[in-house]
């Protein structure tokens, strides 16, 4: 057993309470934590759109490069952030069981403006953009950057009808308004609502000490969820959304593709048995890219680099 697990966190109230819930999940098995906190660039620069400033694996980057320097034991991420190809010598320790899935709409006294062709909505995913401008194509986006606090300043601070967040986020640091509306028809981003532990593949130690963490159907979802978007070539920033559950020894999947503009979008739902999960993801991407998706992912890359 090791004499003490550092746990390498971001700073936002968000991390530091994803952090002390491993700590504390560690301390009743009997380990002794340290929170060790990083700074990231995700974290710095609030100015630009996520896909101008590094996309997915931005708001790891800091936590794996500590790792490796040897400052931190184990880094605790939010799943949806971090990249499905984990760098040398980094590996998956542990994936919590999930929280919230749903995205969630806040707003200003009243959501009559859902009713109307003009409204003006904030979030800083070009997923959510794309599904609400599907869903609502008169409607103005703009962008919403920073921690869960920043951003519910600025939107109160602003003359916005509303703005999208991560339920899980607003729920575990107990942050949601009175005024919300869960947006159940939003495919959430793959891995929404999870947290995941990686270490160093050689600490057999942090490992097996974060194996005790591990919630066996949370991580089949997410891997389902992860492979779909690989498949697909798409980051975290790129208008990917996909949805795992597991009932009994079947997965139920669906996955959605959209125009940044809203414009188009391309689903896929289907089952498959959970003893086949290591490819029940790659399989429901590849009919979506049979499905015309091929074509609107290239057009989604070209409207990203401009």
């Amino acid at each position: 057993m090791k004499n003490k697990i550092r746990i390498g966190t971001r700073a936002s109230e968000l991390a530091l309470w994803q952090a002390h819930l491993v700590e504390n999940k560690l301390n009743e098995l009997g380990y002794e934590t340290e929170i060790v906190e990083v700074s990231s660039t995700g974290d710095e620069v609030l100015d630009k759109p996520l896909h101008q400033i590094g996309g997915m694996g931005l708001f790891t980057r800091t936590l794996d490069n500590a790792m490796l320097r040897g400052e931190i034991d184990i880094a605790v991420h939010s799943l949806k952030d971090v990249p499905t190809d984990l760098p040398e010598k980094i590996v998956q320790a542990a994936v919590l069981e999930r929280a919230n899935i749903l995205d969630v709409l806040v707003f200003k006294n009243n959501t009559e403006f859902l009713k109307e062709n003009s409204a003006t909505i904030a979030t800083g995913s070009l997923r959510r953009r794309a599904q609400w401008l599907h869903k609502y194509p008169n409607h103005t986006i703009t962008g919403l950057r920073g921690n869960v606090n920043t951003r519910l300043q600025k939107l109160e601070d602003n003359d916005w009808n509303g703005a999208i967040f991560a339920a899980a986020g607003l729920e575990r640091i107990n942050l949601l308004p009175e005024n919300h509306q869960y947006l159940d028809w939003m495919i959430p981003a793959p891995a929404q609502g999870a947290i995941m532990v990686t270490a160093l593949e050689a600490d057999k130690a942090a490992l097996e000490a974060c194996e005790k963490l591990n919630h066996r159907n949370t991580e089949i979802a997410v891997f389902v969820e992860r492979q779909f978007m690989k498949v697909l070539e798409g980051g975290c920033t790129a208008p990917i959304g996909g949805n795992a559950t597991i009932e009994n020894e079947e997965i139920h999947f669906v996955g959605v593709l959209s125009a940044i503009d809203g414009s188009r979008e391309i689903r896929v739902e289907k089952k498959g048995m959970i003893s086949d999960f290591e490819n029940f993801g790659g399989t429901c991407a590849k009919e979506l890219l049979a499905d015309g998706g091929k074509e609107l992912m290239i057009e989604i890359k070209a409207e990203m680099k401009k």
